[in-house]
């Protein structure tokens, strides 16, 4: 989508801390980070909201869950523990319309989060 934000830096447009990309997927830091390890999984293909996910989409998701796993190790947050968030619409505080897995590590979560 020639407005979405995360298009435009998966494709260069814009600059990202890209800090994992493959054919499907690029994951790059959060620049309002919330935790000291925030990083954003997005898909390559734009989906706007996890309401517009279809079957054909599961293995995206599932890729995306398993890079969020790989990432969290690399940037020793796995042990200690990390959290994984999804947003959808306005309501959840969604704010960037293409569907995004936030990691968040390096610092203690309670809950409910807030």
């Amino acid at each position: 989508m020639a407005d979405c934000i995360f298009c435009k830096i998966i494709s260069g447009e814009l600059k990202g801390d890209i800090v994992f990309q493959n054919e499907h997927l690029v994951a790059f830091r959060d620049i309002n980070p919330q935790a000291p390890v925030h990083i954003l999984i997005v898909p390559r293909k734009h989906i706007a909201t996890l309401n517009d996910l279809t079957a054909t989409d599961a293995a995206i998701i599932s890729e995306m869950v398993l890079t969020a796993k790989k990432l969290a190790a690399d940037e020793g947050v796995a042990e200690d523990g990390y959290r994984l968030v999804w947003n959808c619409n306005r309501g959840a505080g969604q704010t960037v319309f293409h569907i995004h897995l936030h990691l968040m590590g390096g610092r203690a979560f309670g809950w409910p989060p807030g």
